[in-house]
């Protein structure tokens, strides 16, 4: 009961994924890469999900219910974590802190982290993970904020371009936090082996997406933010210049703080899809 998609098959070859389908090589028994519960490919529909790096590849395995079966870019150091965290949870012991344990609002991450890409000169990026609420529905979502200015390439001066930056990539300025952010193209965001790894952004001339923050170390997230990912496949990004938002510790205080810098004309936000798992 398994499914290979057209883009594994073109990664692993005919051979190999008439292997697996056949059920040579085929697990059995597997704990979703996903949701991280068990799962058996010969009594439930399963996704192979390929984590693809620079040099090397891993075939991991969800519920089909969770996340189709796909090719998943990430970097090489994240390919070797994602390594270590399956051998951990083989043996029982992750050594990764719980989602309980991580900082920040409903329990995943709101610890400065990450580059910023594509940005003239690099600055540390605060990403704080949280739900928010639109239409009765909680959503999951990143708010981003850079801990220095970030200006534009080549400009000398010392003026904060970071959300001109983003709006001219596709983010659209927020009035009312109570309404859906619209898609932006190319964009996504990379939860892999249950722990968010990185947005991504477009590649140049087409080409493999890039990091446009990528965390140090992959950040845990509380089930029902991921729970809420696998659902709706989107998550809305926020994005705010240093100072607008802060590290709130509670939901509430981080909608307030979205909903002033809203008023303020300071936030920008885009839907992005759900890369990997």
């Amino acid at each position: 009961m398994l499914d290979v998609s057209d883009d594994v098959r073109a990664e692993i070859g005919d051979e190999e994924a008439a292997r697996l389908l056949a059920g040579d090589g085929a697990p059995g028994s597997y704990d979703c890469t996903s949701c991280r519960a068990p799962g058996n490919t010969e009594q439930e529909r399963t996704s192979t999900v390929l984590f693809v790096g620079e040099e090397t590849a891993v075939l991991a395995f969800a519920h089909a219910s969770c996340i189709p079966s796909q090719v998943v870019p990430v970097s090489e150091e994240q390919l070797k974590d994602a390594v270590h965290t399956i051998t951990a949870d083989r043996a029982g012991t992750s050594g990764e802190p719980s989602a309980a344990d991580a900082p920040g609002v409903s329990g995943p991450a709101a610890e400065p982290v990450g580059d910023a890409g594509s940005a003239p000169r690099q600055a540390v990026l605060g990403v704080t993970c949280g739900q928010v609420l639109i239409d009765d529905q909680l959503h999951p979502a990143l708010v981003v904020e850079p801990t220095a200015p970030i200006a534009r390439p080549g400009s000398d001066g010392p003026g904060d371009d970071f959300l001109p930056l983003l709006i001219e990539q596709g983010f659209m300025p927020v009035n009312d936090v109570a309404r859906a952010p619209h898609p932006v193209t190319g964009w996504s965001v990379l939860l892999a082996m249950g722990r968010l790894h990185a947005i991504l952004q477009p590649g140049i001339a087409g080409g493999q997406p890039t990091s446009w923050w990528q965390a140090h170390q992959p950040l845990p997230v509380t089930d029902d933010w991921r729970t809420a990912a696998t659902r709706t496949h989107t998550v809305f990004v926020y994005a705010a210049p240093v100072g607008a938002i802060g590290q709130q510790p509670r939901e509430d205080l981080l909608r307030e703080a979205l909903e002033k810098a809203a008023a303020s004309g300071v936030l920008v936000a885009a839907a992005m899809p759900l890369a990997g798992t």
